[in-house]
């Protein structure tokens, strides 16, 4: 008989606030899907980070002809010291970072120079004279990367030492900067949604509070009183955050797996799996700003 009455006014409340009610769906969907879409963001720059970092290398570039280095005043790199290079990275102290190491002469770098800019008009005027010839490093740990740089920077022979990393350093800056600025939009909107859900719950106490009035007077405990308007506020908070778990599961499948996916394949993407775990955190906190929102509330609008 409780439950049969509880279920009954939350159908009322709901329906004398319909534009309320959806005006927080509304409001909670748009919130959440700020919050999925940085927490997705977040999770891409992870796969992203884990994916390439494991796969650069330390390039150390040594001196062609012509180099305003100090490092290479005596011309173009020699034999003797590519040698020195070579015992500097198989030095005991090193060895335990460097996972592989192979040279690239000029020819092989003109090789793939010619490969990646080939449909570049300019590209046609380079020479193999005009490349480096360098050392690949292949670290064990990519952190480790300063560990081998001092190693071989300033050594005669070398033009350039460069981390890979630093190439992907502004992507991640931008993806980064990009989920701050989604998840200000977030706070943004999870503040209006609190407003929004305070507001509907207080219209519906207002509205009833005659009803809560002779509820009080028949020995009705305070929790029977207020569960119907909390349970209002968790069901419209509840079905935005549902909302929003299915447009970020739609836009992940459509835009990020078949349109993104096929066009560039080389980047780790996030997926529909990736969403589902994040939908319990969206409804955690679809449930916590009602909660939120019913403490404010309550406590004053429906005191008799």
């Amino acid at each position: 008989m409780r439950l049969q009455f509880i279920l009954s006014e939350i159908g009322q409340g709901l329906r004398r606030n319909l534009s309320m009610t959806i005006s927080v769906i509304l409001v909670t969907f748009v919130s959440l899907t700020f919050v999925g879409s940085a927490a997705l963001l977040q999770l891409q720059i992870g796969k992203m980070k884990d994916d390439w970092y494991d796969k650069v290398e330390v390039s150390v570039f040594l001196c062609p002809q012509n180099s305003s280095k100090p490092t290479c005043a005596a011309g173009e790199v020699t034999d003797e010291q590519k040698a020195d290079i070579q015992a500097a990275l198989d030095a005991p102290e090193i060895k335990p970072w460097v996972e592989k190491v192979y040279f690239e002469t000029k020819e092989q770098a003109f090789e793939a120079f010619q490969k990646q800019f080939k449909d570049q008009f300019w590209a046609s005027a380079a020479t193999a004279d005009d490349m480096n010839s360098s050392y690949r490093i292949k670290l064990t740990d990519p952190e480790k990367y300063q560990v081998v740089a001092d190693v071989v920077s300033g050594r005669q022979g070398v033009e350039e030492v460069q981390d890979q990393r630093k190439l992907f350093d502004n992507l991640f800056l931008v993806l980064d900067r990009a989920t701050l600025l989604a998840g200000g939009l977030a706070i943004v909107m999870l503040v209006a949604a609190v407003l929004l859900i305070t507001t509907t719950i207080r219209l519906s106490a207002l509205s009833r509070r005659r009803e809560t009035g002779i509820m009080r007077l028949v020995g009705a405990s305070t929790m029977f009183i207020q569960l119907p308007f909390m349970l209002e506020g968790a069901i419209a908070a509840t079905v935005g955050a549902l909302l929003a778990v299915g447009g970020l599961w739609v836009g992940v499948e459509y835009l990020v797996t078949d349109w993104l996916g096929a066009s560039v394949t080389w980047i780790p993407y996030v997926s529909t799996a990736d969403v589902l775990t994040v939908a319990p955190a969206l409804i955690a906190v679809a449930i916590l700003l009602s909660a939120i929102s019913s403490l404010v509330t309550l406590s004053r609008y429906t005191k008799v």
